[in-house]
């Protein structure tokens, strides 16, 4: 309802300029908001303001202007004498636009906002509508034949996945998963960097010598197995990949819960030749030139800070020809959205990344998300979880302490572009203070409510065709009710913005009202059986909802606690 505001609004503004004859202007971005309190409606538009230069008049003035023209109708003369305070009844049934219809009122505020409520009989359908498309609420078209490849973690095969890796390996899971409740075709990836430099410091690692880089356990276990092979690069590649099929895939798919549809391997794309193909493509396109021995790509023709490097002078491939090489292979598979997480200490790699997908010809959306460094913190002061040697936390470690759902929940809370502390006291805290708890315990009520009310009536749905909704009119009833009614347009949000963390805040939000709804009104009243019957079908699409939105987010919805 929001954007069918917003668009609602943007008629209104084009009829009210053309018979107010308001001077030409360009129609500036129309948007309606959710507001902060109840008594200003369910949405609010400050469209009137923005407008008020631009016309050369008061914002008030324009305000009833635009609202005459939603509620007018040239075919509705009843319609007309309707003012600014009046309930919207039937003399709307010939209105400009039949999203009017599902407003109880539309008032003008001072100092020119425009205040929209719902009506009473559009949030009691909304209950039916729950119930009859059950966890395909909120599903919508939006991304129909949209191909987006939504790449993340990509860590290095050098070492079990840490904090940051578990922190954007959440995120890029729950945000695909909403994608494809919008309608978009979702490939997610994961990118093996196991053709560079890191393979022969791995190498050198396992065999301990004067250059290793890597050490813990894992490489302790690794010179067991293949500490006698003499060949550095042969050490490294079979510990790379040991550690990718036994340690990283083994976490992503059993502690992490995450299924990727794709394992891309950067060796495999250098043996089909997608580095040397994509370096000829920039070649004949102009974007390369040579100084001293090199070949250097114009990164900063496409807003790069610097030239980089693309054949050194020894004739070997940099590594952003790997990255070109790459990028050609997701342009070649016909992707039309591009989505890439990577750590923080990647923020350089943004602008290059960029420039080269511009460079080769990718002109859709592509957008790369940075997830900033997590601190473990336990009564304020930062903690380490000593199992390994070193500073590096394993998201194994986490999840082995706090559980699954606990670790995941707690890291979707942050927008991943801001540092986090993830209190470890409150991760393990076994009561409504865990935030994941909170909702957890949420649907655990609800279906012992349902499942009581079955008991009771011996029936198998708590849904009927024989349920007066109408008898919703609690102040807390029509709370929840409005809370469900936002889960459609957060979805179609997130699919645009990529803000995932928006989820399980809502999850919040509605707890927080089906708790503050179930304290204030009795679900099964025997004395009033028409009324539980009504009360009951909330409490279910409170289920669907708040289950459908745990989904999303990747933990369980439990029956019981």
């Amino acid at each position: 309802m929001k954007q069918k505001t917003a668009n609602l609004l943007k008629k209104a503004v084009l009829m009210a300029k053309k018979s107010q004859e308001w001077s030409d202007f360009e129609l500036p971005e129309i948007q309606a908001e959710y507001t902060k309190n109840d008594k200003f409606g369910d949405y609010s538009s400050n469209i009137a303001m923005v407008l008020a230069k631009k016309v050369g008049k008061d914002p008030m003035e324009i305000a009833e202007a635009i609202k005459d023209a939603i509620c007018h109708s040239e075919r509705s003369e009843e319609s007309r004498n309707i003012k600014s305070n009046d309930t919207i009844t039937e003399s709307f049934a010939n209105a400009q636009d039949d999203t009017v219809k599902n407003f109880e009122k539309i008032e003008v505020a001072a100092p020119g906002y425009l205040n929209f409520y719902l009506s009473k009989k559009y949030l009691q359908d909304v209950v039916g509508k729950i119930n009859a498309e059950k966890e395909n609420f909120g599903a919508s078209q939006k991304g129909k034949g949209i191909k987006i490849n939504n790449e993340f973690i990509s860590a290095n095969p050098t070492g079990p996945l840490h904090l940051g890796n578990g922190r954007g390996g959440f995120y890029g899971d729950s945000l695909s998963k909403i994608l494809r409740k919008a309608g978009f075709d979702v490939t997610v990836e994961y990118y093996v960097n196991d053709a560079g430099e890191q393979v022969v410091k791995l190498g050198h690692s396992v065999l301990k010598d004067g250059e290793k880089v890597y050490e813990g356990e894992y490489i302790d276990e690794l010179n067991k197995k293949f500490g006698k092979i003499q060949d550095v690069r042969e050490v490294g590649e079979k510990s790379a990949n040991y550690i990718l099929e036994n340690i990283i895939k083994k976490t992503v798919k059993e502690k992490m819960r995450i299924e990727f549809d794709e394992w891309t391997s950067e060796k495999e794309l250098q043996k089909k030749g997608y580095d040397n193909r994509a370096v000829e493509m920039l070649k004949k396109k102009g974007f390369t030139y040579e100084s001293d021995g090199a070949l250097w790509l114009k990164t900063t023709e496409f807003g790069d800070d610097k030239d980089r490097v693309l054949v050194k002078s020894d004739g070997k491939n940099a590594y952003i020809a790997g990255d070109c090489g790459y990028m050609l292979d997701k342009i070649e598979r016909g992707f039309d959205k591009l989505i890439m997480g990577l750590g923080a200490d990647h923020h350089g790699y943004v602008s290059r990344l960029k420039a080269v997908a511009k460079m080769l010809g990718f002109h859709g959306d592509f957008r790369i998300i940075l997830s900033q460094l997590v601190r473990l913190v336990k009564d304020g002061k930062e903690v380490r979880m000593s199992k390994r040697a070193g500073n590096v936390v394993y998201i194994d470690d986490l999840i082995e302490e706090v559980g699954h759902d606990v670790a995941r929940f707690f890291f979707l809370m942050y927008s991943p572009d801001t540092h986090m502390n993830f209190d470890l006291g409150l991760a393990k805290e076994q009561s409504q203070k865990n935030p994941v708890f909170y909702v957890q315990y949420a649907h655990a009520r609800i279906c012992s409510i349902l499942q009581k009310s079955l008991s009771a009536n011996n029936k198998q749905e708590s849904a009927s065709n024989d349920i007066n909704l109408s008898l919703l009119s609690h102040e807390k009833e029509l709370d929840l009710i409005k809370e469900l009614n936002k889960f459609p347009e957060l979805i179609e949000e997130i699919s645009e913005s990529y803000e995932a963390h928006r989820l399980p805040h809502y999850a919040l939000k509605l707890a927080d009202k089906f708790h503050s709804f179930y304290d204030a009104c009795r679900v099964i009243d025997e004395e009033n059986p028409e009324l539980s019957k009504a009360r009951l079908s909330l409490v279910n699409s409170a289920r669907i909802v708040l289950a459908e939105t745990l989904r999303l987010i990747g933990v369980s919805a439990p029956k019981s606690m």
